[in-house]
Parts: structure tokens; C-alpha cells; sequence
């Protein structure tokens, strides 16, 4: 009963402009009925009364997984979709069995595969434009027809709840002879066509439409009528040149609701005026004073907001005092101001390629609250005595405050494990506090290291999981902030040092806030895989030969890092199996512990542990200075809003995410443009009846080939051999008189492979 409760509360609130208001049916101009698309949205009153039946169900579009985690729904096409949108909160009415459909297991629920809902960038465009299929219903297709597997509950939407989707599309226009509206195509497929009146395309539009064809522009959609497969929309600004840098990043903020304003006077007058500013001797009287202890912090080199601070002392009796100290930012964002208004509005920082867009003034982020050397800085801080080996003998909560003697780098860091016996000069560091000497730093850092292998390595024998994927970075022109090369990001014994102990440090946050408040403690959960994904990918892996064991996170863990194979491509099954066994993993979520009651439904299946939350970094993160309200005992929250600002975190952290992603494919693809083509290596991940995924093994890129596009390939079939998928490429050969070349492409194949103008090309 609790969960129809939470779905009715979540929805009350926004009836007024809910499409349920508007769900008469509409008339053309001439008084007659038009047949609609789409069927009527149901009245909140009828979407209430089912919820309590049972007869509907709730979900989020994004993954049609039901609020209560038990099902997932497949919306069968933009119809079932009714006008929803990626990502809004919608009410699911499920069709009878009998008309449920077989769905693929690397298809979503709204029915459009992962890799074939990617952002198009960089010269793809026009290659794309011949590549899908104009359907009726205003969208686009891939040629590929979808191989199935799993019969799924199909349902259609029948109200909207909340338009988490911003309804802001990038894309180009077309114009439309005779019609007074130009055609607005979206870059992202899962956004209908929208229809863009005249008068508000740019004044020399209509005769002079093929100067824009490679001009980005975004769209809004302000309307969607149920008579029509097209939506309706304004245009809310030219963005430029699709392909460069700056109008695509404007594209991927505005289409995904980034807040990148500036922020406002009244958010500025919550920062302190008196600068610079020093911690008040009344605030000093209440905190420990840490000032005197070894404590730096390490960071990438190019950081800037700086919030946590690490500590390791040697005790007499051989065992350590080990400090995590994370900035205070919960004492100057004072809860229910502007500027912590804004903060939770914006919930989290967004990291760019070439930028970051703080969820914080700078002021605070960059200097008041970011843990730079040689300063007093307020912090909380989590303090243990701890064994050589790690194990845990005593510990302290507390606010404090701090004096970082030295601010590292990753590679500082490193540069010590390497050479513990090394004696490091001034000119080899930052400047070090000359109460701290060089060598004490150096020691603190090797007795860490030491600690944290113990740490991780207890973690995963008592079944943890970590999925490695390749993370590409980039070098940039410090001037006009352009790609000039790529890189694999090196994850090195710094990097686990680091995380080892704000891992630490979170859980015993999680313990001590749940101790304390167990009905309006912010934690955060990771539920486990999608069962059904999960044994068709157990099924195919056994096709394949891989012994995979897929039981618990630890024994998944296990498998992934024992040797697949004793040949040169062993590394590279590895990399394949991971981002395979990515697909099934659900996102980790905040959760308020006074909603979800089940203490079973609290764990972290990734980290396995019963109790998580984030502790460590309330600079970025609107959810950790929840946690340190918590802490504080100072957090005036209801259970309610608690659970409704974790959901708003959830649906941030996922953008951020995305967005993240999409700034480093476009990043990538204008580098590949001046710079290519690039020469790699690629393993088949997927094969499909028309096309296969690769993994771009040097780049860490996933690809969909499409062989209809493959230069050279004069035919090909594919077929099912048991549940595994071959794909036979018949290539043309060179020389008349010789026989054409049969190549099978099955998942574990590898090939060469190049990128260049926006795809990638094989090579034989």
C-alpha cells in the first residue's frame, strides 16, 4: 500500500499542469474529429483508483523499471510511448499476456536499443541520414531488425506523472515546400520530429534554407498533440556549425537541463563579505584543532576544489591513526538560503572535457572551502586507530579543523610508492610546510599505500566488484581548448590509495548516520544486476566457452580477472567481458532509509556492503552535505523531502553523467576530424543480422559497423548457431580471378579496424 501512497503523492502535485488537464480530444478548424495517434491520457482521478488496484503501475520512462523494483515494462514504440519522453515519471497500464512482446536482451524498454540512442557528432550526420529509415510515426530507425529473446511485460502509457525529460532537443531544420512550418529533425532518435513555424526560423530561412543545412539549432517542444505523429515546437536559439566545440557543449547542457547561469546577486550575498576570511576564534572553541598534524591532500594536478585531506601517524604501540578530513561546506551553505537553494537545485558539479560547472560559486569551491595548502580550513573529519593490516580498533566522528602541510598530485603520490627509499627534494614537490618535513610526508604516504593494499585486498575476498573500463582523457591547446592527442587514463596504486580509504570512510559514515537517525539517514544503495540480462549474457558466455561465474559480485569479480586464454588477445577478452557485464548493472541510487524499509534492499552489490553513503566530497555533490547536516544533527528535514531531494540527486547524477560522456565522444570525434585517421584494433562485442558492435580496443570506444556501409563488402548473412549469433562478411577480391574472401564475425572475433570522417572502417 505504501508504494500506490508514494506514486499518488509524487503525481498530486503537478496535476494542475499534468496532460491530463488537457486531455480533451482535439478538432481541426473545420469543427470534425481528427483520428488520433495516441490515446487519451487517463484523469488523475482513474490514474489514482488504479494505482490503488493495482490495475496500474508507475515507472520511469528511462527504464520502465516499476518505483518498487519488481518489473520491468517494454513500451512497444512511440504509440505505447504516448508522448513520453526519456527519463519522465509516467503511469504504465500492462497489456494483456497474450500480447506481450519477445524483446532482444540489449534492447530497452521503450524499444530502441543502447547503442542505437547514441548522439550523433562530428560528421555523422549526413552519413547517418542515408543510413535509417524514415518511419510514419516521425521518428527514425536503424535497417537492422531486432533479434529477440525474452518475453517481456508490454504495457502503454496512459498518464504523464512528472516530464523529467527537459523537452529542449538539438537538431537541424529542413524546410518543407508549401507548408508554413520547416521540419526540425533532432539529434537524439528517441525525440519525435517537431514542427517549427516559420516565423520563428531565422528571417532568410525560406530562400535560403541550404546555407543552414549544417547549422546546429536548439528546439523546445510546447506542444504534442494526440492527433499527431509530430510534435510541436519553438526554436530557442542558433547554436552555429555543427561539429565544433563550443555550439555542441551549449547543445548538450541545454538539451540535458545543465545550469551553467551565473549565479545570482542573491545567492553571492549568502558568501562571506569580509575577505580574505578567518575562521571565527567561537567556531575554533568548538572544533578539534588538527592543525598540527601531517594532513595533504592528493588530487589530479589540474584541481582546483579541493575536499578531502588525508592523515597516517605511527603509533608507539605499532598500529596507526589514520584521518580522512572532508571540507565543511555545510557550514557555509546554511540550510533553506539562496544559496543552498541552488545548490540543490543544481545537486551536483559537471565536469566537461574542458570545463567544470560547479555546483558552488567559486568562492566557495575554489577557496573558502577547498582544503588548500598552508591554510586553516574547516572540516569533519573521521579519525581510526587502525591495524598494519586494517583492521579496525577504534574511531572518531567530528567537526575539526585542518592545516594541509602539502597539496599532491596523483603523480607526486605515485612518484613516492615507486621510491620508498628515495629522498625527494624540494624542487621534486609543491611547496611542503617546513613544519612537516619532506620525508614525514613521504613516509605518511607509504605507510597509506601499505594500509590501503591490505584494505582493497580484504574488500575483494570478501566479495567485492570493480568493472575497469578504459577512460579516455585528453591534452588540450591551453589557449583555444582544443584536443590536440587522446590517452587511456592510468588508474595507479595513488588513485586506489585514495580510494581505498574514502570508501573507508564512507561506510563508517553510512553506520553512524543510520545509528543514529534510522528513519531520515541518506544512504545510497546499489541494486544487483537484471536477473533476465544477466543469464542470457551467463547463456552466451557458456556458448562461448568463457567460464564466467555470475552467482554473487564477488565471484563475478573473480572471474573477470583470472586469465581469459593464454594469447594476445586475452587482455582484450577481458576488456570485452567487462563492458559486457556492464549492461546488466543497475545504477547505484540515494535513498532515504524511513522510505525504503527493507534493510535487505539497503546493500551496495558492487561493494558489498549493507551500508553505503556518499561523505567525501560536499563541494560537488548536494547529497554529502546532506550527510554532514546529519553528522551535525542539524538537518531539519522531513523523511519526505529527504527522499524527494535523493530522487532529484539520482536524476542529476544521472545527466551529469550523460553529459560527461557526451563531452568526451565530442572531444573525441573533432579530434579524429583533425587528426585522423587513427589505426586500432577491435574485438566483436555483439552481432546483429545487418551489423556488430566492436570494442575499439586502443580508445576504449564502443561502435555499431553497419555492413551496408562497409567499403569492399560485396555480401553478407547472418545466422544462428545454437544461441550464438555468426555473421558471414564476403568480401570482394582485389584480383578478378581469385575467389572472393568469407570472413565469420561472431562475438570474441578480432579485426583492425580505423576511424575517420565519423566511423569506423575494418580492414581485413
Amino acid at each position: 500500500m505504501m508504494d500506490y501512497l508514494i506514486s499518488i503523492d509524487l503525481f498530486s502535485a503537478s496535476s494542475a499542469s499534468s496532460p491530463a488537464a488537457k486531455s480533451k480530444k482535439p478538432t481541426n478548424k473545420g469543427g470534425g474529429s481528427k483520428k488520433h495517434v495516441f490515446e487519451s491520457y487517463m484523469t488523475f482521478e482513474e490514474v489514482s483508483h488504479g494505482l490503488k488496484r493495482g490495475e496500474l503501475i508507475q515507472v520511469q520512462s528511462k527504464c520502465c523499471r516499476s518505483l518498487d523494483d519488481t518489473r520491468d515494462i517494454f513500451l512497444d514504440g512511440i504509440v505505447a510511448r504516448n508522448r513520453a519522453l526519456n527519463g519522465d515519471i509516467v503511469v504504465v497500464k500492462v497489456l494483456p499476456r497474450e500480447q506481450w512482446k519477445v524483446v532482444r536482451s540489449d534492447t530497452d524498454c521503450e524499444g530502441t536499443s543502447e547503442s542505437e540512442i547514441q548522439r550523433e557528432h562530428v560528421g555523422q550526420m549526413a552519413q547517418k541520414k542515408t543510413e535509417h529509415t524514415q518511419r510514419p510515426d516521425g521518428l527514425v530507425e536503424d535497417q537492422d531488425e531486432l533479434q529477440k529473446s525474452t518475453l517481456t511485460d508490454t504495457g502503454t502509457v496512459v498518464y504523464i506523472v512528472e516530464k523529467k525529460h527537459s523537452r529542449a532537443a538539438t537538431g537541424f531544420l529542413k524546410f518543407l515546400p508549401d507548408k508554413p512550418f520547416a521540419m526540425f529533425s533532432p539529434m537524439d532518435h528517441r525525440v519525435p520530429r517537431i514542427n517549427v513555424p516559420l516565423a520563428d526560423c531565422p528571417e532568410d530561412f525560406t530562400f535560403r534554407s541550404g546555407d543552414y543545412t549544417n547549422t546546429l539549432f536548439i528546439c523546445r517542444i510546447i506542444n504534442w498533440a494526440a492527433d499527431s505523429n509530430f510534435a510541436e515546437g519553438q526554436l530557442a536559439k542558433t547554436l552555429g556549425q555543427a561539429g565544433e566545440i563550443e555550439p555542441e557543449t551549449e547543445g548538450i547542457l541545454t538539451e540535458y537541463d545543465i545550469d551553467c547561469s551565473e549565479f545570482s546577486d542573491e545567492v553571492l550575498d549568502c558568501l562571506p563579505k569580509n575577505l580574505p576570511w578567518n575562521i571565527p576564534p567561537e567556531e575554533m572553541a568548538k572544533r578539534r584543532d588538527l592543525r598540527k598534524e601531517c594532513i595533504f591532500t592528493i588530487d589530479p594536478a589540474t584541481a582546483r576544489d579541493l575536499d578531502d585531506a588525508l592523515s597516517c601517524k605511527q603509533l608507539p604501540d605499532g598500529n596507526f591513526e589514520v584521518g580522512v578530513h572532508i571540507a565543511d561546506v555545510s557550514y557555509f551553505v546554511e540550510e533553506g538560503n539562496a544559496l543552498d537553494a541552488i545548490a540543490s537545485k543544481r545537486a551536483t558539479s559537471v565536469y566537461l572535457v574542458q570545463m567544470v560547472i560547479p555546483m558552488l560559486p567559486r568562492l566557495l569551491c575554489e577557496e573558502l572551502c577547498s582544503l588548500n595548502p598552508l591554510t586553516d580550513r574547516l572540516t569533519f573529519s573521521v579519525i581510526w586507530k587502525i591495524t598494519p593490516e586494517g583492521k579496525i580498533l577504534s574511531e572518531w566522528f567530528g567537526r575539526s579543523v585542518i592545516r594541509s602541510c602539502v597539496k599532491l598530485s596523483y603523480d607526486h603520490a605515485q612518484s613516492m610508492i615507486n621510491a620508498p627509499e628515495k629522498m625527494f627534494s624540494a624542487e621534486e614537490l609543491p611547496p611542503v610546510d617546513p613544519v612537516h618535513p619532506i620525508d614525514e610526508v613521504h613516509q605518511a604516504v607509504l605507510n597509506l599505500h601499505s594500509i590501503a593494499k591490505n584494505l582493497r585486498a580484504q574488500r575483494f575476498s570478501g566479495g567485492a566488484l570493480r568493472l575497469d573500463q578504459l577512460k579516455l582523457s585528453f591534452t588540450l591547446d591551453k589557449e583555444t581548448m582544443m584536443p590536440q592527442g587522446c590517452y587511456v587514463y592510468q588508474y595507479r596504486d595513488s588513485n586506489k590509495l585514495v580510494e581505498e580509504f574514502m570508501l573507508l570512510a564512507n561506510i563508517a559514515t553510512a553506520h553512524h548516520i543510520y545509528r543514529r537517525f534510522p528513519e531520515l539517514a541518506l544512504l545510497r544503495r546499489h541494486p544487483p544486476p537484471k536477473t533476465k540480462m544477466l543469464d542470457e549474457l551467463q547463456e552466451l558466455c557458456d556458448q562461448l566457452g568463457i567460464n564466467v561465474d555470475f552467482s554473487s559480485a564477488g565471484a563475478l569479480h573473480k572471474s573477470l580477472n583470472t586469465a581469459l586464454g593464454d594469447d594476445e588477445y586475452s587482455s582484450a577478452r577481458k576488456e570485452v567481458l567487462t563492458h559486457m557485464c556492464s549492461r546488466p548493472m543497475q545504477m547505484a541510487l540515494y535513498f532515504c532509509t524511513g522510505v525504503l524499509k527493507e534493510e535487505q534492499l539497503f546493500k551496495h552489490y558492487a561493494l558489498n556492503v549493507p551500508l553505503y553513503t556518499h561523505f567525501t566530497s560536499p563541494i560537488r555533490r548536494y547529497a554529502d552535505i546532506i550527510v554532514h547536516r546529519l553528522l551535525a544533527s542539524s538537518l531539519r528535514l522531513s523523511t519526505q523531502q529527504v527522499e524527494k531531494q535523493a530522487a532529484h540527486c539520482n536524476d542529476k547524477k544521472m545527466l551529469s553523467k550523460r553529459v560527461q560522456e557526451l563531452s568526451s565522444d565530442l572531444f573525441f570525434g573533432v579530434f579524429v576530424k583533425e587528426c585522423g585517421p587513427l589505426d586500432s584494433e577491435a574485438m566483436v562485442m555483439g552481432v546483429l543480422d545487418q551489423s556488430f558492435d566492436v570494442l575499439v580496443l586502443r580508445y576504449g570506444v564502443q561502435k555499431r559497423i553497419y555492413c551496408k556501409s562497409v567499403a569492399g563488402l560485396d555480401s553478407f548473412h547472418h545466422r544462428k548457431v545454437g544461441k550464438k549469433s555468426e555473421l558471414t562478411l564476403v568480401w570482394a577480391a582485389e584480383d578478378p580471378e581469385k575467389p572472393r574472401v568469407e570472413q565469420v564475425r561472431t562475438t570474441d572475433s578480432e579485426n583492425k579496424c580505423f576511424y575517420y570522417g565519423g566511423d569506423w572502417f575494418l580492414v581485413l
